[in-house]
């Protein structure tokens, strides 16, 4: 399943992104004319937007909608955001979450039984109400913002299966984000979970500090059912 994303300029010259449906919820007068963002999906919104002149740019793993009469922003977008070309080995997915968004809602469910550096984690909700899985930052979307008992925040980057270089990248650049912003004068911290963290991830947390990585496990246990006798 692919993450559906809008893209809006800022004066400084980066960028917003929002989930796509939330956005439009939240700015009905951009909703496409017989469509409904919570009913529609989103391919359907996507193909309607896309008529209306919006900017689509597409990848394996996402969709990025840029407000109309933004075309020169296509660069800035892939120089801010980076590109989301990773592949996926269909053996990698044997025994892993099918949906990144599974694996999000499982540890957003269940913070409180991941502590880091011993510290308990709990959502992070921002002023406005909004919590921290898939929270918007002007950098790209962070999987999940956490914060510890100790007002210290923790910003999760999740994979599905491997664990390429560049997740590392998208780490440090939600963090830097989180630092100069909403965070700042408090303690950020960063945390990589994937189905396997490879060599190259290990070796360039050598010199990336606080930043944490983990490995998870998906377990199935068949108990027999005995027939009526």
């Amino acid at each position: 399943m692919k993450r559906f994303s809008v893209v809006i300029p800022r004066e400084d010259g980066g960028v917003e992104v929002h989930p796509m449906k939330e956005w439009l919820r939240q700015h009905p007068d951009s909703i496409p004319t017989g469509l409904d963002p919570t009913s529609s999906t989103s391919h359907q919104l996507r193909n309607a937007l896309r008529k209306q002149g919006w900017l689509v740019q597409e990848s394996a793993s996402e969709v990025r909608l840029i407000v109309p009469g933004s075309s020169e922003l296509e660069g800035t977008v892939e120089a801010v955001l980076g590109e989301e070309n990773e592949e996926i080995d269909i053996e990698d997915e044997v025994a892993t979450f099918a949906l990144e968004y599974q694996l999000r809602d499982f540890l957003a469910q269940n913070l409180t039984a991941i502590p880091i550096e011993g510290k308990r984690l709990r959502l992070y909700v921002d002023p406005a109400g909004r919590d921290g899985v898939e929270y918007p930052t002007a950098v790209g979307p962070i999987d999940i913002l956490a914060i510890d008992d100790e007002s210290g925040f923790v910003v999760f980057e999740l994979k599905r299966a491997r664990s390429p270089d560049h997740a590392i990248g998208q780490l440090s650049r939600y963090m830097g984000w989180v630092t100069q912003t909403i965070g700042r004068g408090n303690r950020v911290r960063g945390v990589i979970v994937a189905k396997s963290i490879s060599d190259n991830l290990r070796y360039s947390l050598t010199v990336v500090p606080n930043v944490s990585l983990f490995e998870y496990e998906v377990k199935f246990e068949l108990k027999p059912v005995h027939s009526i006798t």
